[in-house]
């Protein structure tokens, strides 16, 4: 991951095997991702990062697993660019934990 002063550290409870990857609200006070993907071979660690990717609009590269890659309690980290994009993406993971699911 590139060296940035804008880093959003996310936990996830992931549960792989769902039909599609998505947010799902929260589990425990981290933000449950359903994932698309078998826990097998690194695919849903790969579909964590493909959609966070995706949600916060950044290139994989600025993703990282931190932790918890062989459990379903993970810790991403996510690069921005400014202190706007990460304060945008706050905003973002508070709606997704305050959904229902």
């Amino acid at each position: 991951m590139a060296v940035a002063a804008h880093v959003l550290k996310l936990a996830i409870h992931a549960t792989p095997g769902a039909k599609r990857t998505e947010a799902a609200g929260s589990h425990g006070g981290a933000l449950r991702v359903r994932l698309g993907a078998p826990p097998v071979d690194g695919k849903a660690n790969a579909a964590l990062i493909d959609w966070a990717a995706a949600a916060f609009g950044v290139p994989k590269k600025q993703v990282e697993l931190l932790h918890g890659a062989s459990g379903r309690q993970k810790v991403l980290g996510v690069s921005f660019g400014s202190a706007e994009d990460l304060s945008t993406a706050q905003a973002r993971v508070a709606q997704w934990l305050s959904d229902a699911g």
